[in-house]
């Protein structure tokens, strides 16, 4: 179903520069309409953000495929996913080979989310939970994504990410963001990358956004 749809949003994505195989492949493979409300179905595979319920969106595939590629992952990476949300860019990184880890903040969007997982045989482990303060547990990761606009990199996020490895997170305001890679060189030394023009929903908890 819809094949022929992935097929043309990846030669788009291509177009876009976006050039890491295991990233294209993953695309190719998982059908976004399946995390979407099936009203929206038909519009799956437009390169657009679509709402998912809760005042939440799905990001645009663009935007998935984007920050995917900045984490630089090679198959097995451990990663952590802040922001679950409709589940598809949780999905897109277990369809690459990652090793997934994701936090929700609202529970009724886990919930429908890990029964989406469920369902469809998705491995990926969720947690309901404050994202801003990481998930130390399973801590460091060899990449830590971030899928809501954040007012600053939230501390304990840096300090669960492995050296070598990038966070890739938006920063700025509750309207608009600046894309930010961070790259972890040392224990406690950082490099920054900024790529503006990006919007996101706001990034809430204690090292984010007030509710």
């Amino acid at each position: 179903m819809f094949e022929s749809e992935r097929k043309e949003l990846v030669e788009k994505l291509k177009e876009r520069k976006i050039t890491d195989n295991l990233v294209l492949d993953a695309f190719l493979r998982v059908e976004r309409h399946l995390f979407l409300p099936k009203a929206l179905e038909s519009h799956a595979y437009r390169d657009v953000a679509l709402p998912i319920g809760f005042g939440q969106t799905i990001s645009q595939p663009f935007t998935v495929a984007f920050m995917t590629q900045e984490l630089k992952l090679q198959k097995g990476a451990k990663v952590l996913e802040i922001g679950t949300g409709s589940g598809y860019q949780a999905a897109i990184l277990v369809e690459m080979g990652m090793k997934v880890f994701s936090i929700e903040r609202q529970f009724d969007i886990y919930a429908r989310t890990r029964a989406l997982f469920d369902e469809k045989g998705i491995h990926a482990l969720l947690k309901f939970g404050d994202g801003t303060i990481g998930w130390e547990e399973f801590a460091p990761y060899d990449g830590i994504i971030v899928t809501a606009g954040s007012p600053s990199i939230p501390n304990s996020l840096k300090k669960q990410l492995v050296v070598g490895s990038n966070l890739v997170i938006p920063v700025g305001d509750r309207s608009s963001q600046i894309l930010t890679v961070i790259t972890k060189v040392e224990e406690n030394i950082f490099n920054q990358k900024e790529i503006p023009s990006f919007t996101f929903v706001p990034l809430i908890g204690r090292e984010g956004w007030e509710s």
